[in-house]
């Protein structure tokens, strides 16, 4: 996997800086984010996934494949993308470099997306208070997303970019036990 995003990497700083020089400023790299996301989900279909992944299939036609099933959704810039990831027979990479551009994306914006699990789902107001104090926090704004786990007992697990915060009941159990028995 980790060899996977670092071949993504340049393609996908490629994409990024691409899509900021069309001066449409987060219009743009929306547009290429929606470009690339739709890429991706014909990239990683498994009917696709054989076509590309067959040495006999030239890459021109690997692309035109990918340009068919996009229709017209792909504008002129996008469609030359491809056609240098075909070339360089890296289009099965288009989910990891969705992946980074979308980081590269939230930084630029100064976001940061956060994915809160909890036990129970977080009502507006615990939503909207979680948000706050992550933004005073990080110092961005926040791109929060809730998930059910009734395994967390109570509390929170907050992923929030290479950071993880366990508020949960079962993580202060776990500090609790390990503490106890050094």
């Amino acid at each position: 996997m980790s060899s996977l995003i670092t071949l993504a990497r340049p393609y996908a700083k490629a994409a990024f800086s691409l899509a900021r020089d069309r001066g449409q400023g987060e219009r743009s790299l929306a547009s290429w984010q929606d470009m690339l996301t739709l890429a991706s989900q014909f990239a990683a279909d498994e009917r696709v996934v054989r076509v590309l992944e067959n040495p006999l299939v030239p890459p021109p036609q690997a692309v035109t494949l990918l340009l068919d099933l996009a229709g017209d959704r792909f504008d002129e810039r996008f469609q030359a993308f491809l056609t240098v990831l075909g070339e360089s027979r890296r289009l099965l990479l288009l989910p990891e470099i969705l992946t980074l551009f979308k980081k590269l994306r939230q930084a630029a914006e100064q976001r940061l997306q956060v994915r809160v699990v909890a036990a129970r789902a977080l009502d507006e107001d615990q939503a909207q208070r979680m948000s706050t104090a992550l933004e005073r926090r990080f110092n961005c704004a926040i791109d929060l997303e809730s998930e059910i786990d009734p395994g967390v007992l109570g509390g929170a697990i907050i992923y929030a970019g290479d950071q993880v915060i366990d508020g949960s009941l079962r993580g202060r159990l776990n500090k609790l036990s390990n503490a106890l028995t050094r």
